[in-house]
């Protein structure tokens, strides 16, 4: 079992075009981790991947297990081995992210964030599935559902990604959601403050697996498309 390596299906620049079919399955994602972050096909609401277990937040802001042929157009997801980072009260958002890395000092590497704590103005969102033919992910990202909690017990679990990698996936951090009580969740646009405990894993390896036998990626053009720009429009 190999917790150094980061396993990541499809990429987020493949969505900007619409390629939103989904190419692996999640008994197949369950092979490389048992926790992480994704979407189904037709972006297809927010997953968070918790001991094994792949929950899905859909736009009506239900929380269901999804079974073994659900099916994923990107994805990322790894063996848990987090390390304890720091604890934090009353921390924003854009606080917690700017601590994490001056404390690990990690701006150039892959890692992953685990958070369990009590936040407070929390907001999410989910995206309604679409069906083909797909459009573009600015287009589909705006038939999105927000969310939002006062305060809610939960984990959040997230991926950096060095500026390197931006277009591959979010340059920075990119964080999922889910409550104690599995009735809340999704991607984790904002939060007020969150106090609880931080830990973090280090990766030494991206490993990159890409639709090679989907016919609509083989034969798209990327450089026609606004990937950087689209990508961090759709994620924030």
């Amino acid at each position: 079992m190999k917790t150094d390596t980061l396993y990541q299906h499809g990429t987020l620049a493949l969505l900007v075009p619409g390629l939103l079919t989904g190419t692996l399955t999640m008994k197949e994602l369950l092979q490389h981790g048992d926790t992480g972050i994704g979407t189904g096909e037709g972006l297809d609401g927010e997953l968070i991947i918790l001991d094994g277990k792949p929950y899905q937040v859909n736009s009506r802001g239900e929380v269901h297990v999804v079974g073994d042929d659900f099916t994923l157009p990107f994805a990322n997801s790894h063996f848990a081995d987090y390390q304890p980072l720091m604890s934090v009260e009353s921390a924003s958002k854009t606080d917690l992210n700017q601590q994490i890395l001056e404390l690990s000092g990690l701006q150039n590497a892959f890692f992953s964030v685990k958070m369990t704590g009590t936040f407070s103005g929390v907001k999410t969102r989910a995206v309604a599935k679409s069906s083909q033919p797909y459009k573009s992910l600015a287009e589909t990202a705006k038939q999105q559902s927000v969310f939002t909690r006062d305060e809610v017990a939960g984990t959040l679990i997230g991926y950096y990604s060095p500026q390197l990698f931006d277009g591959i996936a979010v340059g920075g951090f990119h964080h999922h959601f889910l409550a104690d009580d599995h009735t809340f969740g999704g991607h984790l646009l904002d939060f007020a403050a969150v106090t609880g405990d931080v830990s973090i894993q280090l990766f030494s390896t991206l490993e990159q697996h890409l639709p090679v036998d989907n016919d609509d990626y083989r034969q798209h053009d990327f450089a026609k498309d606004n990937i950087k720009e689209d990508v961090h429009q759709a994620e924030g």
